[in-house]
């Protein structure tokens, strides 16, 4: 923040191939730095090297880093929790931080009361001395006596799944391997689980497991038997006429039914289908791990009868819950705010009813069914969290919880439970667990269950404001602003403004120690601008910043920009930007097209490349949320606001004269298989 000398440094020289040249739709794109998009190669890697020793010389001149770092570790050293959950008995479990640890350790408890003692019971710090291992994803079975825990080596999205027995923390044999974007759901009798895989790589070829640039194709929905090898796990559903398809299975909570949401894009869509278990004549066991022929029309290979209850990509559901039959949905459709609406299975066509009816204004983000024939629903309302009870049968409000200003997160509660947790933050709160008791017909006691202190931060020091910013086309973007009280506002500060703007992600207030610092002893002003693209008004936001609109997001975010230089609060020489992945593309846009109006730009791995970002991993996935090269019109969106592809050099006439970028830090990871990090190096060496 000011602080970095500024004489010119030694870059490294990138290799430029001149006869990399692409032909899109009749017009020539040059792609002198396509060799950047093999990981494995040995020039690819010195490059690498050589700008991380460039970084570090650069860091380590930083004056204020010693200071910052003792400051950082010593506020980030204080206990952390997460909102405790428990199966469907008096068994809890939850996470916790004890301050430095590098991941959060899990514990269990039998009951809440004060003479219960906690117990370890997964140490993800204890699996590898770097903690290069993560827990990615837990789950635990109905009687509490298993737990399934999937782990990520180096962030990579590919996980290993692993099974663990909770009584004496015995591991079963057998580990699942090649899992993504899965989740882990176990069938009542606890005999196994549900979860979703790829195909793994052809024998004989080694793999790197998330440092693959290739496509993720041909998902499949697979069934373990505990003590079983992988090899012989049902396959309960794939789809090889559309290999793009993904698919994930939750259990009812009656534990009758087996849920399926099939996935392509990103956009907040699915389809539903459905199986009842119930009805199989020998159960899963029944149907072995060999595959069914091809349906008649050569769709799909259905190992297991799912019922497809909602067969197009119109709208999003979820469910919530189900007495027998009678399922209750949160859904988007007709409804771009959401509602909750429920269905007779056995009369899917004409059954559909409104349970809650859409919002005018305010976005129906959660429902969870609880105590028996209640609902906790949590609306967000000019990107602030209300939290109510509701009647599940009729949807009439029952209460309201009182909340602060902040974000409600990780709501826990079953629907044999009374007892509901949640955790809320705010930019000045680093968290609070409430508790809950909806027994009786009075109002709801709400006490708190725990509270994260952090030492020597005192939030009477600072002030929360939220503006609303109008865009270049007089949209109202809202903005919050976060400084010391009484500053003044002269244009003196530093201030760092963080933005994202897609895939319908609402992007609401949180602590975050390391901002804190910057603004306790550095003064810096912090700002988080809600522009489009993100899910903070519903559907209709998201899609004012998608495919043909995406030059909205930079427009908002440039004139929230212009907005702290106009009335005072900095200057374009101290404003600072950040956003990471579809933020880093926004950070990295906006320094193309205003390359005056910012003084340091930080793109944590951002998706760069806008013509070729399908072809890798998960990318496919995004044009829906993009656009895709390959169609001529998404083509003319994307060539327009492509970062790698709009790079000026500082010598060239840029509006009233030449511009200098903004000093520029582009973060990247070599296990980052979802934005691969060739995003990241080629359009540093177009820079």
């Amino acid at each position: 923040m000011g602080s970095l000398p500024l004489q010119l440094k030694q870059y490294p020289n990138a290799r430029r191939d001149n006869s990399v040249i692409d032909c899109f739709h009749g017009i020539t794109i040059p792609d002198p730095y396509r060799w950047l998009e093999n990981p494995d190669a040995e020039e690819v890697k010195d490059l690498v090297q050589s700008q991380l020793h460039l970084t570090a010389s650069v860091l380590e001149s930083c004056t204020a880093r010693p200071n910052l770092r003792h400051k950082l570790t010593n506020l980030f050293d204080h206990p952390r929790y997460t909102v405790p959950f428990s199966p469907s008995c008096n068994t809890y479990f939850y996470f916790h931080n004890s301050g430095l640890q590098p991941h959060n350790v899990l514990y269990m408890q039998n009951g809440l009361d004060a003479q219960a003692q906690p117990h370890l019971l997964l140490d993800p710090n204890a699996l590898t001395p770097d903690g290069s291992l993560s827990l990615a994803l837990v789950s635990v079975s109905q009687d509490a006596n298993l737990l399934a825990y999937a782990l990520s080596s180096s962030g990579s999205d590919w996980l290993t799944i692993n099974v663990m027995r909770i009584q004496d923390k015995h591991h079963l044999p057998h580990t699942l391997s090649w899992v993504k974007f899965s989740s882990i759901s176990w069938t009542h009798d606890t005999q196994g689980f549900f979860y979703s895989r790829y195909p793994a790589p052809k024998e004989g070829k080694l793999v790197d497991a998330g440092t693959e640039t290739n496509t993720n194709l041909y998902h499949e929905l697979c069934y373990h038997f505990l003590g079983t090898d992988q090899s012989q796990d049902i396959l309960c559903w794939k789809d090889p006429q559309n290999p793009e398809y993904r698919f994930r299975a939750s259990v009812s909570d009656d534990g009758n039914y087996i849920i399926m949401y099939i996935e392509q894009g990103c956009d907040p869509v699915n389809k539903l289908y459905y199986c009842d278990m119930s009805k199989l004549t020998n159960g899963l066991q029944g149907f072995g791990n060999k595959e069914e022929e091809e349906e008649e029309d050569g769709h799909a290979h259905a190992m297991l009868p799912f019922v497809k209850l909602i067969d197009t990509f119109d709208a999003q559901y979820q469910y919530v819950a189900n007495d027998e039959t009678l399922f209750t949905f949160l859904t988007n459709k007709n409804a771009p705010k959401y509602k909750l609406v429920r269905v007779d299975l056995k009369e899917p066509i004409n059954s559909w009813v409104d349970v809650i009816q859409e919002s005018e204004r305010d976005v129906l983000e959660s429902a969870c069914a609880v105590n028996g024939n209640q609902v906790i629903v949590s609306y967000l309302s000019d990107v602030k969290y209300i939290l109510q009870v509701r009647d599940l049968e009729t949807g009439s409000l029952q209460h309201h919880l009182p909340i602060d200003i902040g974000t409600v997160n990780g709501i826990s509660a079953r629907r044999q439970h009374s007892v509901v947790f949640f955790g809320f933050s705010s930019f000045l709160s680093p968290g609070i667990i409430y508790q809950c008791d909806l027994m009786g017909t009075q109002a709801p006691v709400i006490k708190i269950f725990r509270e994260i202190c952090v030492p020597g931060f005192d939030r009477s020091l600072f002030r929360v404001n939220q503006v609303f910013v109008p865009s270049k086309d007089g949209t109202k973007i809202p903005m919050f602003i976060v400084a010391r009280k009484n500053i003044i506002l002269d244009g003196s500060h530093p201030c760092l403004l963080y933005g994202y703007g897609g895939f319908n992600v609402s992007v609401t207030p949180c602590f975050s120690v390391s901002r804190i610092v910057l603004a306790r002893h550095l003064g810096c002003v912090l700002c988080t601008a809600n522009i489009r693209g993100g899910g903070e008004y519903g559907e209709e936001w998201h899609k004012a910043g998608s495919l043909a609109k995406k030059q909205n997001c930079f427009d908002d975010f440039i004139s929230a920009a212009e907005y702290l230089v106009s009335v005072g609060y900095t200057q374009p020489a101290k404003l600072c930007i950040e956003g990471g992945s579809n933020g880093g593309l926004l950070i990295a846009a906006c320094i193309n097209q205003r390359p005056d109006l910012f003084g340091c730009a930080l793109a944590h791995v951002g998706v760069m490349d806008m013509l070729r970002f399908h072809k890798f991993t998960i990318g496919h996935a995004w044009t829906s949320e993009f656009g895709c090269s390959e169609k001529e019109e998404e083509f003319h969106w994307l060539i327009k606001y492509s970062p790698l592809h709009n790079v000026r050099r500082p010598w060239e006439e840029f509006g009233c004269g030449s511009i200098q970028y903004p000093s520029t830090m582009l973060l990247t990871a070599d296990h980052d298989d979802r934005v691969v990090p060739l995003h990241s190096l080629k359009l540093l060496a177009v820079s």
